[in-house]
């Protein structure tokens, strides 16, 4: 296997698809910084790693907090450091259905990757990968008319953040259905960040960065529960293959298995 250098920040790398993300980027010779919104938890995982000979930095981040974000990019930009990598896997499916769960699932999903990731582009190298962690419910399929046509293509961000504001609104008031939402957070969360992913990776192409989502399928993970069908080391495989990507890759795509799915 061919050895990768930079650095690479995984977000919820403290469990999961994100710790393994992390140790798979580090064996392949990244320089990695483990970001989680719990303290101790990030320390755990960080501890646990090093036990494995494997060298990780630990970073706090809550992806909700502004605040939080900011204070990551001004530690990083004091170290004058760069990425190589940014592969967003912080994510939440809460139980339920209703106007919170739908806020609470987007603040994390779709607007803490959005807004890590828009505060971390000037730290980016060059040639850099971002990596959006995706599902397949965020695909188009199945969707109703009146919501594919507000979202593919893809609206303007600015339109794309107003589209899904009006999602909340409308589950708080009931009217979801009558309006084509599907009813499920979780899912409107992917499809916004699925046509953020097509967005930004036109927007950076004069940069020569690399955007992709991946699905990475059914993994028993404390969200995925053990009757998953894939293990982590499977689920992290194209996560980690995205975000190494060489010059010229493949951008504004949607993989799973290392192959392009539809939108």
């Amino acid at each position: 296997m061919e050895k990768v250098t930079g650095t690479a920040l995984v977000t919820g790398g403290n469990r999961g698809l994100g710790l393994e993300v992390c140790r798979q980027l580090s064996r392949r010779g990244m320089r990695v910084l483990l970001s989680a919104r719990d303290i101790a938890e990030g320390a755990k995982a960080t501890a646990a790693l090093r036990s494995e000979g494997i060298e990780v930095t630990f970073e706090p981040l809550d992806v909700t907090s502004q605040e939080s974000i900011e204070q990551l990019a001004d530690r990083l930009g004091r170290q004058d450091l760069r990425l190589a990598a940014l592969v967003n896997n912080a994510g939440i499916s809460m139980k339920g259905f209703d106007e919170h769960v739908a806020e609470g699932t987007l603040a994390v999903n779709f607007f803490g990757a959005m807004h890590v990731t828009e505060r971390l582009l000037p730290l980016m190298e060059e040639h850099g990968r971002i990596v959006m962690v995706s599902s397949g419910a965020g695909a188009l399929e199945g969707l109703s008319p009146a919501i594919r046509q507000r979202i593919d293509p893809p609206p303007s961000r600015e339109e794309l953040i107003s589209l899904l504001r009006t999602f909340v609104d409308d589950v708080r008031s009931g009217e979801y259905a009558q309006k084509g939402w599907p009813g499920s957070a979780y899912r409107v969360s992917k499809l916004g960040l699925n046509a953020l992913t097509r967005l930004w990776a036109e927007e950076l192409k004069p940069r020569h960065l690399l955007v992709n989502a991946v699905c990475p399928g059914w993994v028993k993970t404390r969200m995925g529960g053990p009757g998953a069908p894939r293990s982590v080391e499977e689920g992290a495989d194209t996560l980690v293959w995205a975000a190494t990507l060489p010059p010229g890759g493949p951008t504004g795509c949607f993989f799973r298995d290392r192959q392009p799915i539809p939108w």
